[in-house]
């Protein structure tokens, strides 16, 4: 496995300071913020210094009930040949649920939510991950994911699943620290127990983040500094195999550069302080055997009853739908609100001309909108459904905001801008039953 050594997640609003700073061997791009035919100039001139770039995904769901879809993964396989990276990183979680399996709408979640630590989820999440495996021209690591939540019934601690999890496809790991100190706070789960469980062997690389506590909760939130408590995790993994390579995750509420490089040099000193006392072992040996192994499961049975499961539970946090037996409502509350709350986040960062418009009404009138429609196909999508929302069920009074909402919405809505489309008429024709809706 390559050495990385230590890096930084590469994010545009920090990309000058990211080329500028000391001591980065690396980065790491969202992968579906990357576009391979057209790499942001940063990333281009990183990788001609020889900085290693990997693609780290977010949306193909390895752990949903649903096979990787094609396209997905021939979208990360493109990534990952355009960066000329070693390898690409995804999760450990669904993102979305529902649809065929289940004979039900199909719904996303808009972000990583934990799978059952079960046998079905285990076996299930094998053959997702041989399939993209077999998809991706280079190397396969997964992240574990801090949850608010906890599944009933589960049949494996979090060490227990990933190792087996290693052993059956031989994928990499990349262990977020982070994630274990949350689920530590949330869930009760030592980070100590687990570093004993996981092959540690099979890390490609850690993550390194900061969040906060509230009422109890642990929030991972990408937008604070690494806490000592997440250090001294990343200190008992250290102390067990140095990992060949180490990131700091910072997604928003950028501090200065200084502040940024004073963390990668707390990080660097807590890998090598606790590296000097490891016992035995550098890291990186390839874990388990080959993907793909003879004999593997039928996973149809598996598949459904993990499909309807995640989907009663996503229906439940997005749709407001009871509750499944066995989990905790309370916490169910608090993750309900928190997907809502990510939602009106991220609509006004790929739209931010809603926001601009509605001023300070934006949040609370998001919030209202997600509470009865649940993201059914990516944010951009949302962001004009709220907008159709707010204009067709007349929820915006001001005739100047209103007007500048729809023209907004039809420069947006259709498969070509506005000014672009010969149909004008069509679009004086949606323009009057705007107007209509608005003398309503």
């Amino acid at each position: 496995m390559k050495h990385l050594g230590t890096g930084i997640g590469w994010r545009p609003e920090i990309a000058d300071a990211v080329e500028r700073m000391p001591g980065i061997d690396w980065v790491e791009a969202v992968a579906e913020n990357v576009c391979p035919g057209h790499l942001p100039d940063s990333l281009v001139r990183l990788r001609e210094r020889g900085v290693t770039v990997v693609p780290h995904g977010v949306s193909l769901g390895l752990g949903g009930a649903d096979r990787p879809a094609e396209g997905r993964l021939a979208d990360l396989a493109a990534r990952a040949e355009a960066l000329g990276s070693p390898l690409v990183t995804e999760h450990i979680a669904f993102v979305r649920a529902g649809g065929t399996l289940t004979a039900s709408p199909l719904l996303e979640a808009g972000h990583l939510l934990p799978v059952p630590r079960t046998r079905d989820a285990l076996d299930v999440l094998c053959e997702n991950i041989r399939i993209a495996q077999d998809a991706l021209p280079v190397p396969l690591a997964v992240e574990n994911i801090a949850a608010l939540i906890a599944w009933p019934g589960e049949e494996m601690t979090e060490g227990q699943f990933l190792y087996d999890l290693v052993d059956r496809t031989g994928v990499r790991l990349l262990i977020d620290v982070a994630n274990l100190h949350t689920n530590h706070v949330n869930r009760g789960e030592d980070p100590a127990r687990a570093l004993d469980e996981l092959p540690v062997e099979a890390i490609a690389y850690v993550h390194v983040a900061g969040g906060f506590e509230r009422d109890g909760v642990w929030h991972d939130s990408h937008a604070h500094a690494v806490p000592p408590a997440v250090l001294d995790v990343l200190a008992e993994l250290a102390s067990r195999v140095r990992p060949p390579g180490v990131l700091l995750e910072r997604d928003e509420n950028f501090p200065e550069p200084a502040e940024l490089e004073r963390e990668l040099i707390t990080i660097r000193e807590t890998v090598d302080k606790a590296s000097a006392t490891a016992g035995s072992g550098s890291g990186g040996g390839q874990a388990g055997c080959s993907h793909g192994p003879v004999g593997a499961p039928d996973t149809g049975p598996a598949r459904q009853r993990l499909a309807l499961a995640q989907a009663a539970l996503l229906s439940a946090l997005v749709a407001g739908t009871p509750v499944p037996e066995g989990f905790d409502r309370t916490r169910l509350a608090v993750q309900a609100r928190a997907l809502a709350g990510k939602r009106a986040d991220v609509v006004a960062k790929v739209a931010p001309e809603l926001p601009e418009i509605l001023a300070g009404t934006y949040r609370k009138a998001f919030l209202a909108y997600a509470h009865g429609h649940p993201m059914t196909d990516g944010y951009r999508r949302d962001a004009l459904d709220f907008a159709a929302y707010l204009l067709f069920d007349g929820r915006v009074e001001d005739t100047e905001v209103r007007r500048r909402l729809g023209d907004w919405w039809l420069e947006r809505s259709g498969p070509a801008p506005l000014s672009r489309r010969p149909a004008a008429r069509l679009a004086r024709a949606t323009r009057r039953v705007l107007l209509r809706h608005r003398a309503a």
